[in-house]
């Protein structure tokens, strides 16, 4: 897979504290060194509303790359995003 700008990207990951697929973005993240942070949507309610205001979706893990949403744990989406 192509990963050309991959490292100037940082992607926004947007949890909930129980959230195994959250827990498999950010390591997927983190192991290919793809810069993050994440908002706890569950301890930040203002955040958890502009993510429904943004995307109409409340699901999480909901990543932004590049201005593109990837919702769940795709690592596909990542890469495309990434590669946009």
């Amino acid at each position: 897979m192509k990963r050309g700008k991959k490292t100037m990207a940082k992607a926004t990951v947007y949890i909930s504290s129980t959230c195994p697929y959250c827990t498999m973005m950010t390591n997927y993240l983190s192991e290919n060194n793809i810069a993050y942070e994440t908002v706890n949507v569950q301890t930040d309610q203002a955040a958890a509303q502009k993510l429904v205001a943004t995307t109409g979706q409340l699901g999480v893990p909901q990543t932004e790359i590049n201005g593109q949403w990837i919702l769940g744990f795709n690592p596909a989406g990542v890469e495309e995003a990434l590669n946009a």
